[in-house]
Protein backbone atom coordinates (compact mmCIF):
# COMPACT_ATOMS: atom_id res chain seq x y z
CA UNK A 1 0.00 0.00 0.00
CA UNK A 2 2.77 2.11 1.19
CA UNK A 3 4.46 1.75 -2.37
CA UNK A 4 1.52 2.38 -4.69
CA UNK A 5 0.96 5.71 -2.64
CA UNK A 6 4.25 6.63 -3.14
CA UNK A 7 3.54 5.68 -6.95
CA UNK A 8 0.77 7.96 -6.88
CA UNK A 9 2.67 10.84 -5.24
CA UNK A 10 5.13 10.38 -8.34
CA UNK A 11 2.50 10.49 -10.82
CA UNK A 12 0.06 13.73 -9.40
CA UNK A 13 3.70 15.49 -9.34
CA UNK A 14 4.94 14.69 -12.81
CA UNK A 15 1.75 15.61 -14.00
CA UNK A 16 1.44 19.27 -11.94
CA UNK A 17 5.33 19.82 -13.27
CA UNK A 18 4.12 19.33 -16.67
CA UNK A 19 1.52 21.68 -16.40
CA UNK A 20 1.81 25.19 -17.79
CA UNK A 21 1.19 28.37 -16.45
CA UNK A 22 -2.15 29.82 -17.04
CA UNK A 23 -3.38 32.90 -15.79
CA UNK A 24 -6.78 34.61 -15.67
CA UNK A 25 -6.83 38.66 -16.64
CA UNK A 26 -8.21 40.50 -13.30
CA UNK A 27 -8.60 43.80 -15.15
CA UNK A 28 -12.26 44.90 -14.13
CA UNK A 29 -11.54 47.23 -17.10
CA UNK A 30 -11.17 44.92 -19.83
CA UNK A 31 -14.35 45.35 -22.04
CA UNK A 32 -16.43 44.64 -25.55
CA UNK A 33 -17.14 47.93 -26.64
CA UNK A 34 -19.18 48.25 -29.91
CA UNK A 35 -17.44 50.16 -32.68
CA UNK A 36 -19.34 50.73 -36.70
CA UNK A 37 -21.02 47.61 -38.50
CA UNK A 38 -19.06 45.84 -40.89
CA UNK A 39 -21.12 46.81 -44.07
CA UNK A 40 -20.65 42.97 -45.96
CA UNK A 41 -20.84 40.36 -42.93
CA UNK A 42 -18.79 37.11 -44.30
CA UNK A 43 -15.91 34.77 -42.98
CA UNK A 44 -12.24 33.73 -44.24
CA UNK A 45 -11.40 37.69 -43.35
CA UNK A 46 -8.10 38.38 -42.22
CA UNK A 47 -7.12 41.89 -40.60
CA UNK A 48 -3.96 44.25 -40.99
CA UNK A 49 -2.69 47.70 -39.36
CA UNK A 50 -1.50 50.28 -41.47
CA UNK A 51 -1.33 54.12 -41.34
CA UNK A 52 -2.92 53.82 -38.11
CA UNK A 53 -6.19 52.04 -39.88
CA UNK A 54 -7.61 48.84 -40.11
CA UNK A 55 -7.69 46.90 -43.12
CA UNK A 56 -10.65 43.91 -43.68
CA UNK A 57 -9.54 41.25 -46.95
CA UNK A 58 -10.93 38.85 -48.25
CA UNK A 59 -14.30 37.12 -47.75
CA UNK A 60 -15.54 33.29 -48.73
CA UNK A 61 -18.44 34.50 -50.61
CA UNK A 62 -20.99 31.58 -50.96
CA UNK A 63 -23.83 30.67 -53.75
CA UNK A 64 -21.39 29.84 -56.48
CA UNK A 65 -19.85 33.25 -56.23
CA UNK A 66 -16.38 33.92 -56.95
CA UNK A 67 -14.45 34.82 -53.81
CA UNK A 68 -15.41 38.26 -52.16
CA UNK A 69 -11.86 39.27 -52.34
CA UNK A 70 -13.00 42.62 -50.47
CA UNK A 71 -10.77 44.99 -49.16
CA UNK A 72 -12.59 47.81 -46.43
CA UNK A 73 -10.70 50.50 -44.79
CA UNK A 74 -11.50 51.78 -40.98
CA UNK A 75 -10.81 54.66 -39.88
CA UNK A 76 -11.00 54.95 -35.78
CA UNK A 77 -11.17 58.91 -35.50
CA UNK A 78 -14.13 58.99 -37.68
CA UNK A 79 -15.34 55.35 -36.90
CA UNK A 80 -16.26 54.94 -40.63
CA UNK A 81 -15.69 52.02 -42.80
CA UNK A 82 -15.00 52.84 -46.30
CA UNK A 83 -14.39 49.95 -49.73
CA UNK A 84 -10.94 50.02 -51.57
CA UNK A 85 -10.28 47.63 -54.53
CA UNK A 86 -10.02 44.30 -53.90
CA UNK A 87 -7.92 41.49 -54.76
CA UNK A 88 -7.22 41.60 -58.42
CA UNK A 89 -7.51 37.81 -58.95
CA UNK A 90 -10.41 37.10 -55.67
CA UNK A 91 -9.47 34.58 -53.46
CA UNK A 92 -9.97 33.55 -50.37
CA UNK A 93 -7.98 32.03 -47.54
CA UNK A 94 -4.87 33.79 -48.49
CA UNK A 95 -2.03 34.67 -46.31
CA UNK A 96 -1.10 38.46 -45.43
CA UNK A 97 0.83 40.63 -43.49
CA UNK A 98 2.32 44.50 -43.29
CA UNK A 99 5.73 45.68 -44.09
CA UNK A 100 6.74 49.46 -44.56
CA UNK A 101 3.17 50.30 -44.61
CA UNK A 102 1.97 48.17 -47.62
CA UNK A 103 0.41 44.70 -47.26
CA UNK A 104 1.39 42.11 -49.42
CA UNK A 105 -1.38 38.59 -50.00
CA UNK A 106 0.16 35.55 -50.81
CA UNK A 107 -2.02 32.36 -52.40
CA UNK A 108 -5.00 31.47 -51.60
CA UNK A 109 -7.95 29.67 -53.18
CA UNK A 110 -10.08 30.86 -55.95
CA UNK A 111 -13.25 29.77 -56.86
CA UNK A 112 -13.39 29.56 -61.02
CA UNK A 113 -17.39 29.22 -62.15
CA UNK A 114 -16.04 26.54 -64.63
CA UNK A 115 -13.22 23.71 -64.96
CA UNK A 116 -10.89 22.51 -62.68
CA UNK A 117 -11.52 23.87 -59.20
CA UNK A 118 -15.05 25.10 -59.67
CA UNK A 119 -16.01 23.78 -56.42
CA UNK A 120 -14.63 26.53 -54.66
CA UNK A 121 -10.94 25.61 -53.45
CA UNK A 122 -8.14 25.82 -56.92
CA UNK A 123 -4.92 26.61 -54.69
CA UNK A 124 -2.83 29.44 -56.28
CA UNK A 125 0.56 31.10 -56.16
CA UNK A 126 0.10 35.23 -56.88
CA UNK A 127 1.27 37.65 -54.37
CA UNK A 128 0.28 41.17 -54.23
CA UNK A 129 1.53 44.27 -52.78
CA UNK A 130 -1.84 46.50 -51.83
CA UNK A 131 -0.96 50.39 -51.04
CA UNK A 132 -3.47 51.30 -48.84
CA UNK A 133 -2.42 55.30 -49.40
CA UNK A 134 -2.82 54.81 -53.32
CA UNK A 135 -5.53 51.91 -53.17
CA UNK A 136 -3.83 50.15 -55.86
CA UNK A 137 -2.37 46.82 -56.10
CA UNK A 138 1.14 45.77 -58.18
CA UNK A 139 2.02 42.09 -58.84
CA UNK A 140 4.61 40.35 -56.81
CA UNK A 141 6.98 37.32 -58.16
CA UNK A 142 5.17 34.42 -57.61
CA UNK A 143 5.01 32.01 -54.76
CA UNK A 144 6.94 29.13 -55.80
CA UNK A 145 4.24 26.96 -55.31
CA UNK A 146 0.07 27.21 -55.01
CA UNK A 147 -1.10 27.66 -51.48
CA UNK A 148 -4.37 28.48 -49.73
CA UNK A 149 -4.48 28.87 -46.08
CA UNK A 150 -0.97 29.68 -44.98
CA UNK A 151 0.04 32.19 -42.78
CA UNK A 152 2.95 35.59 -43.30
CA UNK A 153 5.12 37.00 -41.59
CA UNK A 154 7.58 39.89 -41.50
CA UNK A 155 10.76 39.73 -39.68
CA UNK A 156 13.95 42.59 -40.61
CA UNK A 157 12.34 43.44 -43.62
CA UNK A 158 11.86 40.12 -44.99
CA UNK A 159 8.29 38.05 -45.78
CA UNK A 160 8.38 34.42 -44.45
CA UNK A 161 5.27 32.25 -45.54
CA UNK A 162 4.31 28.92 -43.95
CA UNK A 163 2.22 26.14 -44.03
CA UNK A 164 -0.81 26.12 -45.76
CA UNK A 165 -2.77 23.46 -48.13
CA UNK A 166 -2.40 22.28 -51.61
CA UNK A 167 -4.04 19.71 -54.11
CA UNK A 168 -2.58 16.02 -54.19
CA UNK A 169 -0.13 15.60 -56.94
CA UNK A 170 -1.38 15.26 -60.58
CA UNK A 171 -5.11 16.12 -59.00
CA UNK A 172 -7.61 18.83 -58.76
CA UNK A 173 -9.14 19.81 -56.09
CA UNK A 174 -12.82 18.17 -57.75
CA UNK A 175 -11.05 15.08 -56.65
CA UNK A 176 -12.20 15.84 -53.27
CA UNK A 177 -15.24 16.51 -54.52
CA UNK A 178 -15.33 19.90 -53.56
CA UNK A 179 -13.93 19.82 -49.86
CA UNK A 180 -10.44 21.55 -51.00
CA UNK A 181 -7.40 20.95 -50.76
CA UNK A 182 -5.95 17.52 -48.86
CA UNK A 183 -2.08 17.81 -49.05
CA UNK A 184 -1.38 20.03 -45.79
CA UNK A 185 2.08 21.80 -46.29
CA UNK A 186 5.30 22.51 -43.54
CA UNK A 187 6.91 24.41 -46.45
CA UNK A 188 8.53 27.77 -45.25
CA UNK A 189 9.60 30.29 -48.19
CA UNK A 190 11.30 33.87 -47.61
CA UNK A 191 9.92 36.59 -50.08
CA UNK A 192 12.16 39.76 -50.41
CA UNK A 193 10.57 42.90 -50.97
CA UNK A 194 13.47 44.52 -52.03
CA UNK A 195 15.39 42.28 -54.73
CA UNK A 196 11.18 40.65 -55.37
CA UNK A 197 12.73 37.06 -55.37
CA UNK A 198 11.62 33.99 -53.50
CA UNK A 199 14.41 31.55 -51.54
CA UNK A 200 13.35 28.32 -49.37
CA UNK A 201 13.53 28.08 -45.87
CA UNK A 202 14.01 25.62 -42.74
CA UNK A 203 10.31 23.17 -43.20
CA UNK A 204 7.95 23.58 -40.38
CA UNK A 205 7.94 20.91 -38.00
CA UNK A 206 4.24 20.29 -37.77
CA UNK A 207 2.96 21.02 -41.16
CA UNK A 208 -0.60 22.71 -40.87
CA UNK A 209 -2.44 25.00 -42.15
CA UNK A 210 -5.47 27.79 -40.61
CA UNK A 211 -2.81 28.23 -38.29
CA UNK A 212 -2.57 31.68 -35.66
CA UNK A 213 0.84 33.34 -35.58
CA UNK A 214 2.69 36.47 -34.90
CA UNK A 215 6.32 37.94 -33.88
CA UNK A 216 7.78 38.71 -30.98
CA UNK A 217 11.85 39.93 -30.17
CA UNK A 218 12.71 38.61 -34.17
CA UNK A 219 11.15 35.39 -33.40
CA UNK A 220 8.20 33.75 -35.54
CA UNK A 221 5.49 31.80 -33.26
CA UNK A 222 3.09 29.32 -35.43
CA UNK A 223 0.34 28.40 -33.24
CA UNK A 224 -2.73 26.15 -33.66
CA UNK A 225 -4.44 25.17 -37.03
CA UNK A 226 -5.14 22.45 -38.83
CA UNK A 227 -3.80 19.23 -39.78
CA UNK A 228 -4.44 15.82 -41.60
CA UNK A 229 -6.23 17.83 -44.22
CA UNK A 230 -7.28 21.22 -46.01
CA UNK A 231 -10.63 21.38 -45.23
CA UNK A 232 -12.83 18.06 -44.29
CA UNK A 233 -14.08 17.09 -41.55
CA UNK A 234 -11.44 14.66 -41.26
CA UNK A 235 -8.78 17.33 -40.36
CA UNK A 236 -8.08 17.47 -36.62
CA UNK A 237 -7.18 20.76 -34.88
CA UNK A 238 -3.59 20.94 -32.80
CA UNK A 239 -2.44 22.88 -29.91
CA UNK A 240 1.01 23.01 -30.97
CA UNK A 241 3.44 25.98 -30.90
CA UNK A 242 6.07 26.29 -32.31
CA UNK A 243 8.92 28.87 -32.77
CA UNK A 244 11.03 29.89 -35.62
CA UNK A 245 14.19 31.67 -35.52
CA UNK A 246 14.81 33.37 -38.84
CA UNK A 247 17.97 34.74 -38.21
CA UNK A 248 19.49 31.19 -37.96
CA UNK A 249 16.60 29.62 -39.92
CA UNK A 250 15.87 27.05 -37.25
CA UNK A 251 12.81 25.43 -35.47
CA UNK A 252 13.20 25.52 -31.24
CA UNK A 253 11.54 23.03 -29.01
CA UNK A 254 7.75 23.05 -28.90
CA UNK A 255 6.56 26.03 -26.59
CA UNK A 256 3.46 25.74 -24.31
CA UNK A 257 0.31 24.44 -25.99
CA UNK A 258 -2.75 26.46 -26.69
CA UNK A 259 -5.34 26.07 -24.07
CA UNK A 260 -7.98 24.49 -26.85
CA UNK A 261 -6.47 23.41 -29.94
CA UNK A 262 -8.41 25.45 -32.68
CA UNK A 263 -8.13 26.85 -36.29
CA UNK A 264 -9.70 29.53 -38.29
CA UNK A 265 -9.96 32.53 -36.55
CA UNK A 266 -8.23 35.54 -35.94
CA UNK A 267 -4.74 36.49 -34.67
CA UNK A 268 -2.96 39.68 -33.87
CA UNK A 269 0.31 40.61 -31.61
CA UNK A 270 0.71 43.79 -29.47
CA UNK A 271 3.32 44.28 -26.71
CA UNK A 272 5.26 41.15 -26.79
CA UNK A 273 1.94 39.19 -26.91
CA UNK A 274 0.04 37.23 -29.73
CA UNK A 275 -3.61 37.15 -29.31
CA UNK A 276 -5.75 34.01 -30.49
CA UNK A 277 -9.44 34.85 -30.77
CA UNK A 278 -12.65 32.66 -31.86
CA UNK A 279 -11.54 29.90 -34.26
CA UNK A 280 -14.08 26.43 -35.06
CA UNK A 281 -13.54 22.54 -34.35
CA UNK A 282 -15.20 20.63 -36.69
CA UNK A 283 -15.39 16.30 -36.71
CA UNK A 284 -17.65 13.67 -37.94
CA UNK A 285 -20.00 14.46 -35.15
CA UNK A 286 -20.05 18.29 -34.45
CA UNK A 287 -19.31 21.51 -36.13
CA UNK A 288 -18.44 24.50 -34.03
CA UNK A 289 -17.03 27.95 -33.70
CA UNK A 290 -15.20 29.24 -30.07
CA UNK A 291 -15.54 32.84 -28.36
CA UNK A 292 -12.27 32.00 -26.30
CA UNK A 293 -9.43 35.37 -26.44
CA UNK A 294 -6.43 34.00 -25.52
CA UNK A 295 -2.75 35.26 -24.95
CA UNK A 296 0.29 33.84 -25.40
CA UNK A 297 3.21 35.44 -23.85
CA UNK A 298 6.40 33.83 -25.61
CA UNK A 299 9.04 35.17 -23.02
CA UNK A 300 7.29 33.63 -19.92
CA UNK A 301 6.28 30.73 -22.50
CA UNK A 302 2.29 31.21 -21.15
CA UNK A 303 -1.07 32.22 -21.87
CA UNK A 304 -3.54 34.40 -20.49
CA UNK A 305 -7.18 33.84 -20.75
CA UNK A 306 -8.97 37.08 -21.64
CA UNK A 307 -12.97 37.80 -21.50
CA UNK A 308 -14.61 35.92 -24.35
CA UNK A 309 -15.96 37.47 -27.79
CA UNK A 310 -18.88 38.98 -27.57
CA UNK A 311 -20.27 36.00 -29.87
CA UNK A 312 -18.68 32.59 -30.95
CA UNK A 313 -17.23 33.35 -34.53
CA UNK A 314 -14.67 32.03 -37.27
CA UNK A 315 -12.92 33.40 -39.76
CA UNK A 316 -13.17 36.89 -37.97
CA UNK A 317 -10.73 39.59 -39.07
CA UNK A 318 -8.37 41.01 -36.23
CA UNK A 319 -5.72 43.86 -35.81
CA UNK A 320 -4.64 45.81 -33.00
CA UNK A 321 -5.07 49.70 -33.90
CA UNK A 322 -2.71 51.00 -30.91
CA UNK A 323 -3.50 49.52 -27.84
CA UNK A 324 -7.50 48.65 -28.99
CA UNK A 325 -8.10 45.42 -29.79
CA UNK A 326 -10.64 45.10 -32.90
CA UNK A 327 -12.50 41.88 -34.09
CA UNK A 328 -14.55 41.89 -37.15
CA UNK A 329 -17.21 39.84 -38.39
CA UNK A 330 -16.89 36.16 -39.11
CA UNK A 331 -19.40 33.25 -39.43
CA UNK A 332 -21.11 32.19 -36.42
CA UNK A 333 -20.40 28.80 -36.40
CA UNK A 334 -18.11 26.51 -37.78
CA UNK A 335 -17.33 26.48 -41.80
CA UNK A 336 -18.31 23.55 -42.54
CA UNK A 337 -21.55 23.86 -42.44
CA UNK A 338 -24.04 25.71 -45.51
CA UNK A 339 -23.10 28.81 -45.85
CA UNK A 340 -26.92 30.30 -45.44
CA UNK A 341 -27.28 33.88 -45.14
CA UNK A 342 -27.48 35.79 -41.73
CA UNK A 343 -24.46 33.14 -40.58
CA UNK A 344 -21.89 36.02 -40.66
CA UNK A 345 -22.11 38.80 -38.90
CA UNK A 346 -21.80 42.55 -38.84
CA UNK A 347 -20.23 42.81 -35.30
CA UNK A 348 -17.51 44.72 -34.91
CA UNK A 349 -15.88 44.89 -31.44
CA UNK A 350 -13.52 46.55 -29.27
CA UNK A 351 -11.46 45.95 -26.34
CA UNK A 352 -8.43 48.39 -25.35
CA UNK A 353 -5.79 47.38 -23.40
CA UNK A 354 -3.62 47.99 -20.86
CA UNK A 355 -0.28 49.52 -22.43
CA UNK A 356 1.75 47.36 -19.73
CA UNK A 357 -0.39 44.30 -19.98
CA UNK A 358 -3.32 42.65 -19.28
CA UNK A 359 -3.19 41.15 -15.84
Amino acid sequence: MKRVCISLAVVLATALAGRQAVIHAQNPNLRWVKAAPFPEPEEELYGATANGKMYVIGGFASGGKPAAAMVYEYDPAADKWTKKKSIPVPVHHQAQTVLNGKIYVFGGCERPLTGPGAGGWAPVDNAWEFDPVADSWKALAPMPGKRCSAIAENVNGKIYVLGGATTMDNTTDTAFNGQGPARVLGTNQMYDPATNTWANKSPMPTGRNHAFSGVVNGKIYVIGGRIGHGFVTTSSNTDVVEEYDPARDTWGVAKARMLTPRSGGGWATYNGKIYVSGGEIQNERYNAAYRSLDAYDPVANRWEILPSLPGAVHGNAVAFIGNKFHTVSGKMEGGGLPDLPGKATADHSVMEMPTGGTQ
